[in-house]
């Protein structure tokens, strides 16, 4: 039942070799990446807070209020902005 004596040949010692140093490297790869998404994560978060001119977050009429409310667009162009958003086109009845 046990041939080669219980040993093991040379193919043997270099697959055992080999696909340790591959689990090791995968094992250091995903570190490495996970490291890396982390980084870039918690540095746009904080670029975000830093500085005021960031892409807002929330819904689309929060993002087009704060547009308004910085002055980047007019009223006429808040309203129809915001029709368009609820699906009220102006000129049309509902």
């Amino acid at each position: 039942m046990y041939w080669n004596d219980h040993g093991m040949g040379g193919w043997g010692w270099f697959a055992m070799s080999f696909t340790t140093l591959i689990s090791l490297a995968l094992i250091v790869a995903v570190a490495v990446l996970m490291a890396r998404a982390f980084r870039q994560e918690t540095a746009g978060r904080t670029a975000a807070a830093s500085d005021p001119r960031a892409v807002p977050s929330g819904t689309a009429e929060n993002v087009l209020a704060e547009r308004f409310a910085r002055g980047e667009i007019d009223d006429e162009e808040y309203q129809h902005r915001l029709m368009v958003l609820r699906g009220t086109a102006p000129g049309t009845r509902t």
